[in-house]
């Protein structure tokens, strides 16, 4: 990727609780910053946290669905759509930059609540076609980052790839009380992941397992990080770093978003 090109940038959401979506708030207004900045791309990839296969698949319908795949929270959450086109020639794009690793046409997915949860406020028009790429758990991280690099060639096709996830994320610990502090472990760690990518240092943020205890406890998962690697394998060396918005909600969730590549002012 040639620095002078008109590229892309490549956009990670921290997407914390799906109440974000019903709220106005510090992390909301930052979605909506990153829409407003980012150059108007002709589609969206986006890899989920909330997709998970053995394998990988992406999305292959003209119509996507709306999944509320959530429980237990208000009415008004489920009664939401967004309505944006798919579009089956990025799918099958990306089967070809995926090669040898197939990529698995889906008909019966659609945009998940990590998906439209933000998109909704990046792209509230619902009127740039949206495609989702799964996340097969059966493969290690640098495969993540692999296949990230593979679909590099996309930002140079007006294709903003989109990851959505949360660096933090630890539901078993999260705690509700109003004002709860971020557990010590989680602030260091999210500082660590925020750190690493303002230097553009991948390898420690790909290896985050030998990251020690404060990685076992943040990452007890891997579905909420692994979106990230995606993100870093398409950036390449020396592209500027932006973090629109940080925090750590309920003790133990990262709402860190970050764009990497040139945007507008």
């Amino acid at each position: 990727m040639s620095q002078g090109s008109n590229r892309m940038p490549v956009a990670f959401f921290g997407h914390g609780s799906p109440m974000n979506v019903l709220a106005a708030n510090r992390y909301t207004e930052a979605w909506r910053e990153i829409g407003r900045r980012l150059p108007r791309p002709r589609a969206i990839l986006c890899v989920s946290a909330h997709w998970t296969t053995r394998g990988t698949a992406v999305t292959a319908v003209e119509r996507p669905q709306t999944i509320h795949d959530f429980y237990g929270f208000p009415q008004e959450l489920y009664e939401m759509q967004y309505a944006a086109p798919g579009d089956p020639g990025l799918a099958a794009r990306v089967g070809e930059l995926l090669a040898p690793v197939a990529a698995h046409a889906d008909r019966e997915w659609g945009l998940d609540h990590g998906s439209w949860g933000v998109l909704r406020f990046a792209y509230p028009e619902a009127d740039v076609p949206v495609v989702q790429l799964s996340l097969d758990l059966t493969q290690p991280a640098a495969h993540h980052y692999a296949l990230g690099r593979r679909l590099a060639p996309l930002r140079e096709e007006g294709v903003l790839l989109a990851a959505s996830g949360d660096v933090v994320h630890n539901l078993r610990v999260m705690n509700r009380a109003p004002g709860m502090a971020p557990f010590d472990w989680a602030a260091r760690f999210n500082a660590r992941v925020r750190d690493c990518l303002q230097r553009g240092e991948h390898g420690p943020l790909v290896a985050w397992e030998e990251e020690g205890e404060d990685a076992r406890l943040a990452v007890p998962t891997p579905e909420h990080y692994l979106p990230l690697l995606y993100c870093l394998g398409a950036v390449g060396a020396g592209e500027p770093v932006w973090i629109p918005v940080d925090g750590i909600e309920l003790g133990s969730i990262s709402m860190l978003s970050a764009v990497f590549g040139a945007v507008q002012v």
